[in-house]
């Protein structure tokens, strides 16, 4: 490309997910809702589980995790998107961008792990029964979760830094409503080898490596499920799993379709649709499908309203 259309940027304009002017009120109420019950539905896991002393065990320790991950993932996409829907410049600074970039991988890669070692957890839980409170001690739960914090954080960092190498053509608008890689990978002046070899490497290697772990976890967990005699106990040990599950293939399934597959088939209208999927929908069905599914949450809840009723009542 003529290097006259290569600028030093200075900010990007964010077009968001529709450009119609009818369509933006009902996008802001929409979005604010899925905001709003997200943020209320993962506080509510984290403050059920860190006040009920039976909720305190490895697995519930990786789901408060879960939930505030899946809080700051959303937080990092959402204020901003809402803010441009009545900005008229849509501005955000190139700083601003590339900050959004990084915390969205990070949040993401951090859900990633979180999921795998919830994998692992119920692996323990299932097959080492006898010897769960020995192997996953409290003190381990602490070293993954830090574990999943640094891998984050540098795999965030690696990307971002290659992002930070691409030069911009002097048209700074993004066809999306935040920061994406592929979207901004689209926009630049300069060969994007890099960044999709990276992707396309490290990032499958960081993806597929915790989904594979996950597989191996769930085929180990089935090989001695389908050794129990009972029909009730079978269905006692799977129902453990399917909030996970659920979560599991909501998650890898938009995330894969998203990143894994050739820049030049990346559709932004398509991709736009599928990110709301696992930046904004996912977070926000989690404390729902891990409430709903789970008897210990359940009752902790119940337990905890009654006190409430107790408090406020008496």
């Amino acid at each position: 490309m003529d290097n006259s259309n290569w600028t030093s940027v200075s900010h990007f304009v964010l077009l968001g997910i529709s450009t119609h002017p009818e369509e933006q009120i009902p996008l802001f109420l929409v979005f604010s809702l899925m905001y709003t019950i997200n943020i209320s539905g993962n506080l509510a896991i984290i403050t059920l589980i860190l006040s009920a002393p039976c909720l305190h065990i490895p697995m519930y320790i990786f789901l408060s995790n879960l939930a505030l991950t899946d809080i700051c993932f959303t937080s990092t996409i959402v204020p901003k998107m809402l803010q441009n829907i009545f900005s008229p410049t849509k501005v955000i600074s190139y700083t601003g961008c590339l900050a959004q970039t990084y915390f969205f991988i990070c949040f993401a890669a951090m859900e990633n792990f979180i999921l795998a070692v919830m994998a692992y957890d119920r692996y323990i839980a299932i097959c080492n029964a006898f010897h769960y409170p020995m192997i996953l001690t409290r003190m381990l739960c602490v070293k993954m979760v830090m574990m999943c914090h640094a891998l984050s954080h540098l795999h965030a960092l690696l990307h971002t830094f290659f992002m930070g190498r691409l030069i911009f053509c002097a048209d700074k608008r993004i066809p999306h409503f935040f920061c994406d890689l592929y979207a901004l990978m689209k926009i630049s002046c300069t060969s994007t080898y890099l960044n999709t070899l990276m992707i396309h490497t490290e990032g499958a290697v960081v993806i597929s490596g915790a989904l594979a772990f996950i597989t191996a976890s769930y085929a180990c967990i089935i090989l001695v499920v389908l050794r129990i005699p009972s029909a009730k106990g079978k269905w006692k040990a799977f129902s453990t799993c399917g909030s996970h599950l659920t979560v599991v293939a909501i998650f890898y399934g938009t995330l894969s379709w998203v990143y894994f597959r050739p820049l030049s088939s990346y559709s932004v209208t398509k991709g736009r649709i599928v990110t709301v999927v696992y930046t904004v929908g996912t977070p926000m069905l989690n404390p729902f499908i891990y409430s709903l599914r789970n008897g210990d949450v359940k009752g902790a809840f119940m337990k905890w309203m009654s006190r409430m009723q107790t408090f406020f009542f008496r």
